[in-house]
């Protein structure tokens, strides 16, 4: 009998869902994972891991979700194009699935350039849309990459994948989207949600598509904690939509504490406009390395206890 994650519990039971991301350490040091897991154990219905998050080194994906299993929290591992070629690919997601996890994200990975390994080569043998279809081939057909068939027991993994919705022009990345939807994608991450207007339509594209009936989408929320922060978003990171009000917001406050709070406020808000859209599954908490934020935001917006 095939295991379900408690994400996809979550899903065919059509509640609101709740993911966060733990960001892991850049040494071996368990206690870490344990300790940013154990932060939000209740809060959230599952937790992603990056991999090697902005080409970093840091603690392997599903090292650092098997650790926080052990605590009792579903765990979404993430795995990049970047690194592997699809032997390693198939080999990881194999042992994935063996350990018991249960969710996967699949993404191309953040550029070389973002990082400190300006000597390191890129591999990108699949692309995310590829990626995708090679994990549905092997848990659905038991078909590896090269045509052969999986003898025994196949991967048992719920697959999701990332959007951006405020890409232009919005058709490009609603491209993107059907096509991950097509390779077999059963949930969409989203990049952080700020311009609620721009993240409307974009769903009412989605919509037009029908692909909010194919895929769970949640909407990406990201506290900001400073002005700094705010204006750092809006213009040095690509494709990200942040509202000249909600700058304003943060820099009318004098102190850095209120700053949080103010942050803290303008997510739930946030939460509470996506929660109204047509569509919309859940939400998606990248804190930045403050998952401390996420027991209060939550509730605050009333997505709190977890069904």
């Amino acid at each position: 009998m095939k295991t379900k994650s408690n994400l996809e519990r979550i899903f065919e039971e059509q509640h609101f869902a709740v993911t966060g991301e733990v960001g892991p350490p850049q040494n071996a040091d368990p206690e870490v994972v344990k300790t940013k897991v154990g932060l939000i154990a209740g809060y959230v219905d599952a937790f992603n891991v990056p991999d090697g998050q902005a080409a970093v080194v840091m603690m392997a994906s599903w090292a650092a979700a098997l650790i926080g299993k052990n605590y009792g929290v579903d765990p979404i591992v993430h795995m990049t194009c970047r690194d592997r070629n699809r032997i390693a690919i198939e080999m990881d997601i194999l042992g994935i699935s063996a350990l018991g996890i249960n969710n996967i994200l699949c993404i191309s990975g953040d550029p070389l350039s973002y990082g400190n390994y300006p000597m390191a080569k890129p591999v990108f043998d699949l692309d995310s849309v590829q990626l995708i279809k090679t994990i549905k081939e092997l848990r659905d057909d038991k078909i590896f990459c090269n045509g052969q068939t999986l003898a025994g027991k196949a991967p048992n993994l719920l697959i999701g994948a990332v959007a951006n919705p405020f890409i232009q022009p919005l058709e490009k990345e609603l491209t993107w989207l059907a096509d991950k939807v097509a390779a077999g994608a059963d949930f969409i991450q989203t990049q952080p949600v700020y311009d609620i207007q721009n993240f409307s339509a974009w769903m009412k594209a989605v919509r037009d598509e029908g692909l909010h009936e194919r895929v769970k989408i949640l909407a990406g929320i990201t506290p900001l904690t400073s002005a700094a922060a705010a204006r750092f978003m809006s213009v040095k990171v690509p494709n990200m939509d942040v509202p000249e009000e909600i700058i304003d917001r943060l820099y009318n406050v004098t102190r850095k504490e209120q700053a949080v709070e103010e942050g803290i406020k303008i997510a739930v808000e946030i939460i509470e406009q996506v929660k109204e859209i047509e569509g919309v599954a859940g939400i998606h908490f990248m804190t930045l390395q403050r998952e401390e934020l996420i027991p209060r935001i939550c509730r605050m917006a009333g997505i709190y206890p977890r069904p």
